[in-house]
């Protein structure tokens, strides 16, 4: 006779108990990563482990099931994760070997030759637009990268890109996130919900490029470098406010990173900051120096034989991104990559169903060969080789030294996708979102946790949105009537906040911190790195919870669309 299985989010009888119990797999990955300073392999593969048992013997979920759906999660996290993020590093290394990022280098320090400046420029500014097309990782690894290119210290590298990576998510891949938000939670147009998470989001740009100058150069950053802070903050912000709330929502982060970078770069004509030259030793220090055992390379830029023809070649690769990604996202197109994928009905996991008792997404693999930005990449990648003359040969080596590069980020990301599914598919994470929304009418300033707990398991925006954006529609029709916002206002609030506190816990994914430690080629480095961010994600998870709870208040409810 076949059992279905259906989770549960109380299955021990006390809400805060199951919540508990559930919450042990996450309390393992941040110690393991974080205390016991293990490699994010090891932790990951003991915090999958501990998730398996508590799934199995907690919440009652069949071990086969509990096998095949993180066998599942696995593949997804290699393919597409690791297929995009790779591809991304590629791309990167091929304008290395081909000798032609020397002279995006220098374009750069033409812009600026203070490296703070540079900083906020690649990481805030030209990180969020290739969130805007790409997302799943992209950014933190070619800006981890870039960032060590032009003198920061590796784990530097790292922590800016993660941090910068905040502002963007919630509208990444082309607005995927708060899409997904909508349709989970119930809603038919996505204008319900978008201007809010931007709003939100929009109110972070005041204050992380001042969090990313401190961690780039202490108190110096932020006193000699915030008035350029302070401009590309709220350019980003006020286009963010604005587009969010249009029907181009889709396209808010591209359109914030290149308005961004337009105002970015006319204010450095205008001012010059202090204490440039002697920010460069400091921005190449070690933060860890029993890791970073190799110097920063710090080379003084040569601008001199810089010509327009050169500098153009040297942008290419970043334009064909802008343009093979433009076009995939027209609908047609979008649409005729999406029926290339291929369905393959997932061994084992016919009987799973979701909570709501209908066949679990996770019943098939979808095998999105053409339809994610992995394949985008790679052709960017090739075109790039084709136009710098460098042979397919020496791409293709470069590609497998990557591979070789990778294997432990490989592994932890697809570890943790593992956890993911084994948690979300039993109904841990069910449980602490249920335990969390218990909280009655002071709910509101707590909804962003979901979404932070929801990306801390999965490392995705839109998985976290997937997973909790129904049940904070459903809270939402409990406590909204009652409230100052009335049902459907309050259902809108905490779905958008949802999608907005899933941006901050980002940073401190096992899967991006696996992602920023390969890119700037410390692999091991996670625990390290996940150290120095912690405390800014949940700084950042404050302010979104403090906002979104003056939201639901009529100090700050008129922002909520009609």
């Amino acid at each position: 006779m076949t059992i279905l299985f259906s989770p549960v989010a109380n299955p021990l009888g006390q809400q805060w108990l199951s919540a508990l119990v559930a919450f042990l797999p996450i309390a393992c990955m941040l110690i393991t990563l974080g205390v016991l300073r293990m490699k994010a392999h090891l932790a990951g593969a003991i915090s999958w482990v501990l998730a398996f048992f508590v799934a199995v013997l907690a919440f009652k979920m069949p071990a086969m099931l509990a096998i095949s759906t993180s066998l599942h999660g696995f593949l997804y996290g290699i393919f597409p994760i690791v297929w995009i993020l790779l591809m991304a590093i590629w791309m990167y290394q091929v304008t290395v070997i081909s000798g032609r990022f020397e002279d995006l280098r220098n374009t750069f320090f033409l812009i600026s030759d203070d490296p703070r400046v540079l900083g906020l420029l690649i990481a805030f500014c030209f990180g969020g637009l290739l969130e805007a097309l790409a997302g799943f990782g992209a950014p933190v690894a070619i800006a981890g990268a870039m960032l060590v290119a032009i003198g920061f210290s590796p784990i530097r590298a790292a922590l800016v890109a993660l941090l910068a990576n905040t502002v963007p998510v919630a509208f990444g891949a082309v607005g995927l996130p708060v899409i997904q938000a909508a349709k989970v939670g119930g809603f038919e147009d996505v204008l319900k919900i978008s201007p809010i998470t931007g709003q939100l989001t929009a109110m972070l740009c005041l204050v992380v490029p001042f969090l990313l100058l401190a961690v780039m150069d202490g108190k110096k950053g932020i006193k000699e470098v915030w008035p350029f802070g302070l401009a590309v903050g709220i350019t980003f912000g006020i286009v963010k406010w604005i587009v969010s709330a249009s029907p181009l929502y889709n396209l808010t982060e591209l359109i914030a990173a290149v308005v961004s970078v337009a105002v970015a770069i006319g204010f450095t004509r205008v001012w010059k900051p202090k204490g440039a030259a002697e920010s460069v030793a400091r921005v190449g220090k070690p933060v860890d120096p029993q890791l970073e055992t190799e110097p920063a390379k710090v080379e003084a830029a040569d601008t001199s034989g810089l010509t327009g023809s050169r500098i153009f070649m040297a942008v290419v690769p970043y334009i064909l991104v802008i343009v093979v990604f433009g076009i995939a996202a027209i609908d047609a197109v979008k649409q005729a990559l999406a029926k290339t994928d291929i369905l393959i009905t997932w061994p084992g996991l016919g009987d799973l169903l979701t909570a709501a008792g209908k066949a679990s997404g996770h019943q098939v693999y979808q095998f999105q060969w053409a339809s994610t930005p992995g394949i985008l990449l790679a052709i960017v990648a090739l075109l790039t080789a084709l136009i710098y003359k460098v042979s397919i040969a020496d791409a293709f080596k470069e590609l497998w030294v990557n591979v070789k590069k990778m294997k432990f980020a490989m592994l932890t990301i697809g570890l943790v996708v593992a956890l993911a599914y084994v948690m979300g598919d039993s109904g841990q994470t069910l449980a602490l979102g249920t335990f969390i929304a218990g909280a009655g009418m002071i709910y509101p300033f707590l909804a962003p946790t979901l979404g932070w707990i929801g990306v801390y398991v999965t490392g995705s925006d839109t998985s976290a949105n997937i997973l909790f954006s129904g049940l904070q529609s459903d809270v939402g029709h409990q406590i909204g009537a009652s409230s100052a916002l009335g049902v459907e206002h309050m259902r809108q609030l905490l779905v958008g906040a949802n999608a907005a506190g899933g941006v901050v816990g980002k940073m401190i994914s096992p899967q991006s911190l696996a992602i920023a430690a390969s890119a700037i080629g410390l692999a091991g480095s996670e625990s390290a790195i996940l150290r120095r961010t912690i405390a800014w994600s949940f700084i950042l998870l404050a302010l979104l919870c403090v906002l979104a709870g003056l939201m639901s208040t009529p100090v700050l409810s008129w922002l909520i669309p009609g």
